[in-house]
């Protein structure tokens, strides 16, 4: 049972991908995201605190006209630096992604939510937090191998030494003793997605999975990934695998009501919302993480390779 869901598994990944090479006309990872009616996100301003600096003094017309045109050239290069920090995804199958997103929000509102604020109400948080620390230090693999493969030395060995204080010292990692002020040993957010993004591999068109919710083709890479390096995964029989996998995604939930609400509440359009939302969030990771493992390359190479279609800031 346990190698036709992995066959199942594969199997995904390999019409995923080809997919991908039909559907994507796009080369890029990212586009530039001009403010449209259909896209939720604020625009940047400039600080009011530059105001004066900007407004164009009194006397000669000619000195006027010159600032002027500096003041453009300004706001300009502002544009450019909000533009460099926005990010949009190719979305070619919004009509099915549309359809997966209620699917998924149907299933938070409808069984999840309910039962995470049962949860909630009967497990006090200490308790649910540890539950949590549990599961995390049980990720240890996934997370340890994407810093190898990232070249990322010390982050795989702050994994490893987390991993070895908090199962020995703390209980098995219902304890975090790692994270504390003395160790200042921090859980690696990273995973095999990013991995590929760090090595320059272009996240392709937006997806959104049932029960997984949004992903990308380079992004489900990390999907099939956890299922193989997470221990719970190899639980027999299946479906008490799967009932331990429910159960952490309960307890997680309920630590985090609300969230989900406020994000959806404040949209116009839910679906772009999170779309975006998810484009902009794997965007900063990734270049998160390349500035963490060469902090001394220049800035627009810490930046995704990928993100080349993004105009590039005047000198």
């Amino acid at each position: 049972m346990i190698m036709n869901r992995r066959f199942f598994l594969l199997l995904i990944l390999l019409s995923v991908f080809f997919v991908a090479g039909v559907a994507d006309s796009s080369p890029s990872d990212f586009v530039v995201a001009s403010p449209t009616a259909s896209s939720p996100q604020p625009v940047l301003l400039t600080d009011a605190s530059n105001a004066e600096a900007v407004s164009p003094p009194a006397g000669n017309p000619a000195d006027a006209d010159t600032d002027d045109y500096k003041d453009d050239e300004y706001n300009d290069s502002a544009d450019d630096v909000a533009r460099e920090e926005r990010a949009e995804i190719a979305d070619p199958l919004e009509p099915v992604n549309r359809a997966m997103h209620q699917f998924n929000d149907k299933l938070y509102f409808w069984a999840l939510k309910p039962v995470a604020q049962g949860y909630k109400f009967m497990i006090p948080e200490p308790a649910r937090i540890s539950v949590k620390n549990f599961f995390s230090n049980l990720a240890f693999p996934a997370r340890f191998l994407s810093c190898l493969l990232q070249a990322d030395i010390n982050g795989a060995a702050t994994e490893a030494g987390r991993f070895t204080i908090n199962t020995i010292w703390g209980i098995g990692g219902l304890l975090d003793p790692s994270s504390g002020k003395e160790l200042n040993l921090q859980t690696q957010d990273t995973d095999l997605g990013q991995t590929l993004g760090v090595w320059g591999v272009g996240q392709g068109f937006y997806i959104v999975w049932p029960v997984f919710g949004p992903s990308s083709p380079r992004d489900s890479v990390t999907i099939a990934g956890n299922y193989f390096l997470y221990p719970v995964s190899y639980i027999s029989p299946w479906y008490a695998g799967v009932g331990v996998g429910i159960f952490e995604e309960i307890n997680a939930t309920s630590l985090r009501i609300g969230d989900y609400e406020a994000l959806k509440e404040a949209a116009i359009d839910p679906y772009v919302a999170f779309r975006d939302a998810y484009a902009q969030y794997r965007f900063k990771k990734i270049k998160a993480r390349k500035a963490k493992i060469n902090p001394s390359a220049p800035a627009e190479e810490k930046s995704p390779s990928d993100n080349s279609a993004l105009p590039k800031k005047e000198e």
